[in-house]
């Protein structure tokens, strides 16, 4: 039986696995391939569009049959609160609120049999940092985010534009210090880890001095603050290998600082129409930036609908209007960018990632086989519109939107069962076979490891990912 983690237990965990990693010094020379040819890559650059909090897949990309709200209903009569709407992808609809998204899927892959690990007692931050490092907290070594496996295996693309940015997530939220165990390159060292820019409307401010300071004085802080290392945590704590990371990554914050690659941050500079289009909230103007990093050399970008409790796609009560809400926020941004990318010629190496770390239903907490302590009161006849929706937390079915990079157009991989319980009936797929077809879309053998703390450490757990084929365009399969 899984252990029931608390929130106490998990901050202890990452706080121990974080120190460990200050104290660990170089990870030994990478060691992969074991004599096999080198993979050809399909993609250079990685987007993942985030859907904090858990996107039920049956209200979104997996519509089931709908029940407009009526008093008196049966909960367990209800599996959409939304009708479906066609796609451009033959035999495949999505709910009504998603038509932008739809008239794109000709040029990209609907995944609709993703199953999140049992972890327990749910916790939102727990299955997110599984999603990101592909290991299940828990560990001794602090993982590191996909997006710093990349920044550190592939190398800038552009060695002004840092390789990882991270868009949309601020940390003075509910759960900050949780998220902040997964945002991280863990043992790779700082270097690695996000740029981050919570609010992508002030992202300029990211890259230059604040209002008031000069360049010069600039400089004197970042002289200031080297020194600091030297007598913070890092520096009491941390390997030469871990200061020099850190130090690196300053420079490279200021290298951007002073280069014209920096503009690409200001989202003043967009045109007004497709700032327009983009401009749906947070969400929608990170897609824009993400667009224009692409551009100029950025190698994984996550943008963020935000995790905040009880906010956003964490839906526990009012799931039919505030999916509605956020439907809002994602429908035009994510389908612009798709063809914003396509046009400008970036879409065919650059791999979009359409994600959540988990789904939603209304009757069923858990997975039908492994179901765990209810955290919603859900009345079985419903009479508010407050109770009309998907808020139970569910990882037996949930949906992934791939395009780009090498995945293949027009396609539907998995499904999940028309009645509750919508579970993943054919083709299953699990976190360390999808961090392990974008490892493969990029290049990177499914042996990569270090060696840390005497003992390797592989991209996915043990090395044992397998990369799924069928996703891959014929080229790659």
């Amino acid at each position: 039986m899984a252990h029931t983690w608390n929130r106490r237990e998990f901050l202890k965990s990452a706080s121990a696995a974080t120190l460990g990693a200050l104290a660990a010094g170089a990870p030994l020379s990478m060691l992969n391939s074991c004599g096999k040819p080198a993979l050809t890559s399909t993609a250079d650059t990685v987007i993942l569009l985030w859907m904090a909090g858990g996107m039920a897949h049956t209200e979104t990309f997996d519509p089931k049959r709908y029940t407009p709200f009526e008093k008196g209903m049966s909960a367990n009569s209800v599996l959409s609160t939304f009708k479906s709407v066609p796609t451009a992808l033959d035999g495949i609809s999505f709910s009504e609120g998603l038509e932008s998204i739809g008239s794109v899927m000709n040029l990209g892959t609907i995944v609709r049999s993703y199953v999140a690990a049992d972890l327990g007692h749910i916790l939102h931050t727990r299955h997110q940092y599984h999603w990101h490092t592909c290991y299940q907290p828990p560990q001794t070594v602090a993982a590191p985010h996909i997006g710093s496996w990349m920044a550190q295996l592939l190398g800038p693309k552009n060695p002004v534009i840092p390789a990882f940015i991270d868009i949309g997530q601020r940390f003075s939220v509910g759960e900050g210090e949780e998220l902040k165990a997964f945002h991280s390159a863990g043992f790779l060292g700082n270097e690695f880890a996000p740029f981050f820019i919570p609010d992508p409307s002030t992202g300029l401010d990211s890259v230059k001095p604040p209002v008031g300071m000069d360049y010069k004085r600039f400089e004197r802080r970042n002289q200031l603050y080297n020194e600091l290392i030297s007598k913070g945590p890092v520096g009491e704590f941390g390997s030469d290998y871990q200061k020099e990371s850190l130090r690196r990554s300053m420079e490279q914050a200021y290298r951007l600082l002073n280069s014209p690659e920096a503009k690409a941050f200001d989202l003043n500079s967009e045109p007004k129409a497709s700032y327009d289009t983009y401009n749906t909230g947070r969400f929608g103007l990170g897609c824009l930036l993400a667009k224009r990093l692409t551009q100029q050399g950025a190698r994984f970008i996550s943008v963020t609908t935000e995790y905040e409790p009880f906010m956003g796609w964490d839906t526990h009560e009012n799931g039919f209007t505030r999916a509605s809400a956020m439907k809002k926020q994602i429908d035009k941004p994510i389908a612009q960018l798709i063809k914003d990318l396509q046009q400008s010629g970036h879409l065919d190496r650059t791999l979009i990632i359409v994600a959540s770390e988990f789904s939603r239903d209304m009757m069923v907490e858990g997975r039908p086989d492994a179901k765990v302590q209810e955290q919603v009161n859900q009345p079985d006849v419903i009479n508010d519109i407050k109770h009309y929706g998907m808020h139970r937390h569910f990882t037996d079915g949930c949906s992934i939107l791939m395009f780009g990079g090498g995945i293949k157009k027009g396609y539907a991989y998995g499904k999940t069962a028309d009645e509750r319980p919508c579970k993943s009936i054919e083709k299953p797929i699990r976190i360390d076979e999808i961090h392990q077809t974008v490892y493969h879309a990029l290049g990177i053998p499914e042996d990569t490891h270090y060696v840390i703390e005497k003992r390797p450490f592989y991209t996915t757990p043990d090395g044992k990912g397998r990369c799924e084929m069928d996703l891959l365009s014929g080229t790659q399969a």
